[in-house]
C-alpha cells in the first residue's frame, strides 16, 4: 500500500497503526458496520436480480463499494446531510431510509416525495449536479450559524461522486464556491478506477485528491475498501467542516466489482485479471477476517447474519408489488412547495386532454 494512502486494516484483515488517523471503533461498532455491509449486498444483488427479471427498468449495482459508504455514512453527525448519486444504496440503508424508495425510482413508480429528505436528499441522475446543490446547502448552514459552534451542534454537508464526475464542469465550480466561501462541505469521491468504460488513467494525470490542492482546500486519499480507514478519514473531513476550516476533498480508492448499470457490459472494456485482483481486496471479507482473528465473530454469528440477509432478500422481492405508480397528474404535485400560475394551467390542459381522449 502506497504512504499518500490511508489503511488501517490490511486485505488479510490484520490491523496497522497510521500516524495521522485512527479508528476508534468498539468491537459492537464493527459488528454492526459489517451487518450494514452484508445487508446492503443482499439489496444491491436482489435489486440487480429484478432488474433482470423485468422489474426494474435499470440498476446501478455498488458491489465492491460498501466498506466506502458503510464507513463515511456511519462517520455523520446528526445534523450532518447526504448528497447522493445514483448509487449510494450503502449509504441509504446504514442511515435506516426507506429503501423502497430507491426500488420505486428504478422502478418508474416514483415522483422524490421521499421520506428522509431532511437527511438524505433525492438520487441525482445528472452526474455531478448534487455537488453544486451540496455546496449550496452547506454555505445556507452558516447563514443560519450551524458551523463553528462550540457549545452547539455544528452540521455541514457531505457530497457523494464518482471519479468520472470529477471531470464535470459542474463538479468543478461546486469546487470552487466551496473552497471561496470555505463552505463546510465534505467531496467525497468513490474512485473505483472506472468512469463507465473510461480507465482512471485516462480521466487524470494524477491523483484525484490532489486535485484539491489546486482549489485551495485539503485532499487524501484513503482505502476505499477499509472501513476503519474510510471512517476515521471521514470524520477528521467532518469535524474540519462543523469547526468551520471549509470542505475537504476524500479520496476513497475502491473498485467497481460489477457493470456501471445494468444496461453496461464491463466485459467489453475490463480485463477479467483485474477484477480477480481487486476480488482480494473484498471489504466484506476483510472485515470478517479482521472479527475472526479478534474472536468478535465466529461461525455461529456469521450464520445468523446470513439467515437475517437472507430474510432481508424476501421482504425487497415482496415490495416489489406493493410499489404503487403515481398518476401524471399526481407528478403536478411534487414540482414546487407552492404551484405556480404555469404549472397548474398546465395541469388542467394535461386534465382537458385526458378527458378528450376519455371522451
Amino acid at each position: 500500500m502506497s504512504d499518500e494512502m490511508v489503511q488501517l486494516l490490511t486485505p488479510e484483515g490484520r490491523r496497522i497503526d497510521h500516524d495521522r488517523f485512527h479508528c476508534e471503533a468498539s468491537v459492537d461498532d464493527l459488528r454492526t458496520w459489517l451487518r450494514d455491509m452484508v445487508l446492503a449486498r443482499r439489496f444491491d444483488t436482489e435489486a440487480t436480480a429484478l432488474q433482470r427479471h423485468g422489474e426494474l427498468g435499470l440498476w446501478p449495482p455498488v458491489l465492491g463499494q460498501e466498506a466506502a459508504q458503510v464507513a463515511s455514512a456511519r462517520a455523520l453527525g446528526d445534523l450532518d446531510v447526504v448528497f447522493p448519486t445514483y448509487r449510494e444504496h450503502a449509504a441509504l440503508i446504514t442511515l435506516g431510509l426507506p429503501w423502497t424508495q430507491v426500488l420505486a425510482l428504478f422502478r418508474g413508480s416514483d415522483s422524490g416525495a421521499w421520506e428522509g429528505l431532511e437527511r438524505f436528499k433525492n438520487y441525482q441522475i445528472i452526474i455531478g449536479a448534487q455537488t453544486l446543490h451540496a455546496t449550496g446547502y452547506a454555505m445556507g448552514l452558516q447563514l443560519d450559524g450551524l458551523v463553528g459552534n462550540t457549545e452547539s451542534p455544528n452540521a455541514a454537508a457531505i457530497a457523494y461522486h464518482g471519479d468520472g464526475a470529477s471531470s464535470q464542469g459542474d463538479v468543478n465550480e461546486a469546487y470552487v464556491f466551496a473552497a471561496s466561501y470555505n463552505a463546510p462541505v465534505v467531496f467525497f469521491c468513490q474512485n473505483n478506477q472506472w468512469a463507465i468504460s473510461e480507465p482512471i488513467a485516462l480521466q487524470s494525470r494524477i491523483p484525484l485528491y490532489q486535485r484539491a490542492h489546486g482549489f485551495g482546500f485539503p485532499g487524501i486519499r484513503v482505502d476505499g475498501n477499509d472501513v476503519l480507514a474510510v471512517h476515521a478519514v471521514t470524520r477528521w473531513a467532518l469535524d474540519r467542516a462543523h469547526r468551520g476550516d471549509g470542505p475537504t476533498f476524500i479520496e476513497a480508492f475502491t473498485y467497481r466489482m460489477g457493470a456501471h448499470t445494468t444496461s453496461d457490459d464491463p466485459t467489453k472494456y475490463r480485463a477479467d485479471e483485474e477484477t480477480r485482483s481487486w476480488a482480494g481486496r473484498d471489504p466484506i471479507a476483510r472485515l470478517t477476517a479482521h472479527l475472526r482473528q479478534e474472536g468478535a465473530i465466529d461461525d455461529a454469528w456469521l450464520a445468523a447474519l446470513d439467515e437475517e440477509s437472507r430474510q432481508f432478500g424476501v421482504e425487497i422481492r415482496a415490495a416489489i408489488p406493493t410499489l404503487q405508480d403515481l398518476t401524471f397528474d399526481e407528478l403536478f404535485d411534487n414540482v414546487h412547495a407552492e404551484n405556480t400560475v404555469a404549472l397548474e394551467t398546465q395541469r388542467r390542459e394535461y386534465a382537458d386532454w385526458v378527458a378528450q381522449e376519455e371522451a
